[in-house]
């Protein structure tokens, strides 16, 4: 943890303009992750992982001539993103997956492991390496990280439909003193209010090809929420307004997405994992197209 972003204010303060959106915010954490060198004992993306040198080793089975080793995705420790809330006394959240594509979907098959760091007291040392990897979309550049905390509103899409067409109609907005055109309410609530781009723990799910739809646990039925957005850039040409103060240069073009752990996933730019409020931090995975 040796670095600080700070993401600048948002240019609205949409809880405010539309007070029905108040009860629906959420606070997220970005990750923040940058190029650096984590041990087994930081917060990390694509970093080592405190492993147990007695346990075996996660490996794809899935379509491969040999079983393929697992990669390091993410470790997070719960003492550097309380929104965690690890089931029990685990206090780790690790996830791998296998770097690559897999038919009929170009899926990614992920495993997650919650487990207490206190209890690892002999790490591997040097995992295995996979001998079927798409290096360029798969395999992150170890980044370490800087946790901010934020506030996030839902996706357009996942809003009472009253509320929704509130949010459309710009003379609400200037009602409200802000100048909006008409086609643009919209687009400033979904760029730029309602969700951050990049890694991030919690908040809302940024949807983008597919409409919102509801993930339910299949242990107890309870809505899933999202856990952790894998992404394959920190924003893009339309989110801009998120870049921290910390990357901001001056003359800089504003259509560089800037991808610090180097990955691209899929087409969907992110992956999103959800858990289970309700069953001891039970996760699930889920594309979010």
């Amino acid at each position: 943890m040796n670095r600080t972003r700070t993401t600048p204010p948002r240019p609205v303060d949409i809880g405010a303009v539309f007070p029905a959106l108040a009860p629906l915010a959420r606070p997220a954490i970005r990750l923040h992750p940058r190029p650096g060198a984590p041990t087994v004992h930081d917060s990390s993306i694509g970093g080592p992982l405190l492993w147990p040198a007695q346990q075996p080793w996660m490996y794809c089975r899935i379509g491969h001539e040999w079983s393929n080793p697992m990669v390091p995705v993410a470790q997070l420790y719960a003492r550097d993103i309380p929104l965690l809330r690890p089931p029990g006394r685990t206090d780790l959240l690790q996830v791998l997956w296998c770097p690559s594509e897999h038919d009929p979907d170009s899926s990614i098959p992920i495993e997650v492991s919650w487990r207490t760091a206190a209890d690892v007291t002999d790490a591997l040392a040097a995992p295995p390496e996979p001998f079927d990897a798409d290096e360029y979309l798969y395999i992150p550049k170890p980044c370490v990280l800087a946790p901010e905390q934020i506030t996030e509103y839902p996706n357009l899409g996942e809003l009472p439909k009253e509320l929704r067409e509130q949010i459309k109609d710009p003379a609400l907005w200037q009602a409200a003193g802000i100048v909006v055109d008409e086609a643009d309410p919209q687009q400033l609530y979904d760029d730029a209010l309602s969700h951050a781009p990049g890694w991030k723990i919690g908040g809302w799910s940024r949807w983008g090809l597919t409409d919102p739809v509801p993930r339910f646990c299949v242990a107890c039925g309870t809505a899933m929420v999202p856990l952790l957005t894998i992404a394959s850039s920190e924003w893009q040409r339309n989110t801009t307004s998120w870049i921290p103060y910390e990357d901001q240069v001056a003359g800089a073009p504003d259509d560089i997405w800037f991808n610090p752990p180097g990955i691209t996933v899929l087409d969907a730019n992110r992956l999103q994992l959800y858990a289970c409020p309700a069953n001891g931090g039970h996760p699930h995975t889920s594309l979010v197209q």
